[in-house]
């Protein structure tokens, strides 16, 4: 086998995750279908297919919410109640879109979508201005740790593209964005927030300017999104290998492979390269890569969204759970932890349960510590409570009866996320981003 290097962060550049939210009507799948179609990727039986749809609702053009409307129940009522995702491709990258419901009783579902996302389009109506939900999805935006908000202003047509009106609604979005420091994330970086007149029903300013509003110079939402950043490449992050399967082939007929010991898992961020001094977590045991395989290539280096195979020069005691770091790197097994948590479940969260903590492969039970507060996210203010609800997010301690490896949510979303689970039914309840 020949040796080979493996730049994965180079294949993931072109790929972006990004979500749609807004207040009800906004045009949120609109947009996307507007997106679909104007970047010809949607299939000919599926045009078709919502061509005779609109047709029998009575409708003169193709109404192209359809795309992403996909279940009965949001095609009867004419809302977004599930996350939607669509997959579409130009010459340069790929994008996975996340169409987010923007009723207040599907935070949950927004949640979910936002997870992933690293550029969120907030629409606002140019009739309506910046709404509750507009302030509620911003900030929800904000607490998942998006660090790219493109503002988009949609209906302009209603509004017979007034200038004056998109840059009333842009000003009266950035007072509101300092006010809850949207402008900037927890840790302190500045976020990326821009703004764009629309009109998704006509398709002004998605892919193509038209001529309808010539006092906008700046970039076509598409442009804006060839050039937004992907995940991983704007921050240092460190080097977190969660131990998902130790490879021993003991029953294999190779001779060579009776002494093959290999940790097999994902890169969940940093890079790691042959040679490299890792530390094995919780145990603190410490060795040198050997070797990184994927399949039968041998690798000199691995990178971030690597699922690979290492191994170490020395043998030690390493099993699912674990996670391998570079030595000196500055994380440590916690079994106290405070997170923000979104709860999930129709179930009340109760204090006086006992739940599973599940982060990358490992678990642990925990014990709800303290509720500092939760959060209205209408208002942005803090409220106590003594439970959590279904949709309500709060500040919460949990006490661990195994350690858990870390990262604050801030410096790495993959390692400082993690779900709730319930133990009597194997349900997820909550999903939580540690501070």
């Amino acid at each position: 086998m020949t040796q080979t290097t493996h730049n994965a962060r180079n294949q993931n550049d072109s790929l972006l995750r990004f979500m749609t939210c807004g207040s009800v009507d906004d045009g949120k799948s609109t947009l996307i279908g507007r997106l679909l179609f104007d970047t010809k990727t949607i299939l000919a039986d599926t045009l078709t297919q919502i061509t005779k749809t609109s047709k029998k609702r009575g409708m003169e053009a193709v109404d192209l919410s359809l795309l992403t409307d996909g279940l009965q129940a949001e095609r009867e009522q004419g809302i977004t109640i599930d996350v939607a995702y669509r997959y579409f491709s130009t010459g340069t990258r790929k994008y996975i879109i996340a169409d987010a419901p923007g009723h207040e009783q599907y935070t949950r579902n927004m949640v979910t979508a936002a997870s992933t996302a690293n550029l969120a389009i907030i629409l606002i109506d140019a009739r309506k201005g910046v709404l509750t939900q507009t302030r509620r999805h911003s900030y929800l935006a904000h607490l998942v740790g998006i660090q790219h908000i493109l503002v988009a202003v949609n209906k302009m047509d209603l509004m017979n593209y007034n200038e004056n009106t998109y840059n009333e609604i842009c000003a009266d979005y950035l007072t509101f964005a300092n006010e809850i420091g949207l402008a900037q994330s927890r840790s302190g970086a500045n976020k990326d927030i821009r703004f764009i007149p629309m009109s998704a029903l006509n398709g002004d300013m998605l892919v193509d300017r038209l001529e309808n509003m010539p006092w906008y110079k700046g970039e076509t939402l598409l442009e804006m999104l060839e050039k937004a950043p992907a995940a991983h490449t704007e921050q240092n992050e460190e080097f977190r290998f969660p131990v998902q399967f130790v490879c021993r082939p003991h029953a294999s007929a190779d001779a060579d492979l009776h002494d093959f010991r290999g940790f097999m898992g994902r890169i969940e961020s940093g890079d790691i390269a042959v040679g490299d001094s890792v530390t094995v977590l919780p145990n603190g045991y410490q060795s040198k890569v050997k070797a990184i395989q994927i399949g039968d290539a041998q690798l000199l280096n691995a990178q971030t969204e690597q699922s690979v195979t290492l191994l170490l020069e020395d043998e030690i005691d390493t099993s699912r759970g674990d996670m391998i770091v570079k030595t000196g790197s500055k994380i440590e097994p916690v079994k106290q932890i405070e997170a923000f948590v979104c709860w999930l479940s129709e179930t009340p969260m109760s204090p006086a349960r006992t739940y599973i903590i599940r982060h990358t492969t490992r678990e642990s039970k925990a014990k709800i510590g303290t509720i500092a507060y939760k959060v209205d996210v209408n208002t942005m203010q803090q409220q106590a409570t003594v439970d959590l609800k279904m949709n309500d997010i709060a500040r919460v301690s949990f006490k661990l009866a195994q350690p858990l490896m870390l990262d604050s949510y801030t410096q790495n979303r993959a390692i400082g996320a993690f779900i709730v689970i319930d133990e009597s039914t194997n349900n997820t309840v909550g999903a939580g981003m540690i501070v």
